[in-house]
């Protein structure tokens, strides 16, 4: 009797502790079948963030590369080696005296930065160096292509139709033409029209004008020295000749050094090569009295402040055509199928670029877009 009263525990202990190793077994199993779920194919061990081969512990966090970029036009390009298709090769190329800043400040970093498009800036052996002489070279094959203040005349179309192939001016900057007198002229500013007549003879005193007794001396470049005293004869002369008292200098640093001495002395140039010069003023003009745009950013920064201050371009009276003056600069373009026109289209969508037109405008001159 006692035996058997021993044997039921042992029994119901057995029962109990299979049936506690059934649960903690069935448990497990669930659990795996759970994580296989939540990570399928995932290895049991760990991932070791420390250890290349280890699979990534967090698959959707992991850095993705940037896309693409996508392929822009020459014309809209950010930066010079986003210009496509550019020509390996020496070019010749020349013309405006104008762009003189430019060839300095610009073409000097196309060549740091494309050195297999290789500009070689020439002259004339004769001539002078200016719009004219350039296109003029342009059409005699001496050049690849050139730089213009002006924009093509009728006859130069003529003659490269008669050559067997065209021209094309592409616009690349603005410039406006700065009226600089002798900085202790007292006079406010003028109009075109009396702009006009001091220079066909018809306005001969400063008096005139509201200013001192004073004879009046016009300087100017000679008309064949280049594409500013062109615009200027054919924009603001209205083809009009020069008057007798119009004295000719060779060149505009010559010309606005005689306006720094002589006290009448006016001279007209690219804005650049004078709105920031220490010994002159550059005048308001305006088509009306009362409409006079000063060429420079207000407040005039007088002489005697110079050079630790400059009086900088009105970029924005330029761009907007509130300054009557304005012109664009152009690169011309010989269109023959060949690689004269490769060169000189490539370096017209350089100077198109963000970088291009930003360079531009660090030169004086105003952006074009």
């Amino acid at each position: 009797m006692s035996q058997k009263n021993e044997t039921v525990p042992l029994i119901l202990a057995l029962l109990i502790t299979l049936g506690l190793l059934g649960v903690a077994g069935w448990w497990l199993l669930k659990s795996s079948q759970v994580q296989q779920i939540l990570n399928p194919g995932s290895s049991p061990t760990p991932a070791n963030p420390n250890n290349p081969a280890s699979p990534n512990p967090n698959p959707r966090t992991s850095p993705s590369l940037p896309p693409a970029p996508i392929p822009q036009s020459s014309e809209n390009s950010p930066a010079f080696d986003q210009v496509a298709n550019i020509p390996a090769g020496v070019f010749n190329y020349g013309g405006s005296t104008t762009w003189a800043p430019i060839r300095r400040d610009v073409d000097s970093v196309i060549q740091q930065e494309i050195p297999q498009f290789s500009l070689r800036y020439i002259e004339h052996p004769t001539k002078p160096p200016g719009s004219g002489t350039g296109i003029g070279m342009l059409l005699d094959n001496q050049l690849a292509f050139s730089q213009s203040s002006r924009s093509l005349k009728t006859e130069e179309y003529q003659v490269a139709e008669q050559r067997g192939f065209t021209l094309k001016e592409t616009p690349v900057a603005i410039d406006g033409i700065a009226v600089a007198v002798n900085p202790t002229l007292d006079i406010s500013g003028m109009t075109i029209a009396q702009l006009q007549d001091i220079y066909t003879g018809k306005i001969t005193n400063w008096s005139e004008l509201g200013g001192p007794d004073l004879l009046i001396q016009p300087y100017s470049r000679r008309i064949e020295d280049g594409g500013t005293i062109e615009f200027f004869v054919d924009n603001i002369l209205d083809g009009e000749a020069f008057g007798a008292n119009v004295e000719f200098i060779p060149t505009t640093t010559q010309a606005l050094r005689q306006v720094s001495q002589n006290l009448g002395g006016i001279y007209y140039a690219s804005a650049p090569e004078v709105v920031d010069q220490c010994t002159i003023k550059p005048l308001p003009v305006g088509s009306k009295p009362d409409q006079l745009v000063p060429p420079y950013q207000e407040p005039f920064v007088p002489p005697e402040a110079c050079p630790a201050q400059r009086n900088q371009l009105n970029a924005s009276a330029f761009r907007t055509g509130e300054y009557p003056i304005t012109r664009r600069l152009f690169v011309i373009i010989k269109q023959n199928g060949q690689v004269d026109q490769q060169a000189g289209e490539t370096y017209a969508n350089l100077l198109l670029t963000e970088q291009g037109q930003a360079l531009i405008e660090e030169t004086g001159f105003v952006r074009i877009r």
